[in-house]
């Protein structure tokens, strides 16, 4: 499951508790990433995946579901 794999990498990535990671979850406001820490996410993910994501919809990224629908959707 996509939600699975990048709660895990998140969470490595911020040094938190998967079990913090929750779809609804605000990237900066409720897991205290800052914007470095986001743009490292969105490149490990797009190596695991194997996609590229749009630089102008990087700045859209707020929450873990939007990832998750974002990775999706690169996927399909």
């Amino acid at each position: 499951m996509v939600f699975e794999k990048v709660a895990e990498l998140v969470a490595e990535q911020l040094g938190i508790s998967k079990d913090s990671v929750k779809m609804e979850s605000k990237i900066l406001e409720d897991l205290g990433a800052d914007s470095l820490d986001v743009i490292e996410m969105l490149m490990t993910l797009e190596e695991e995946y194997g996609i590229s994501i749009p630089d102008e919809k990087i700045s859209q990224i707020k929450t873990i579901g939007e990832i998750v629908a974002l990775i999706e959707d690169s996927t399909k």
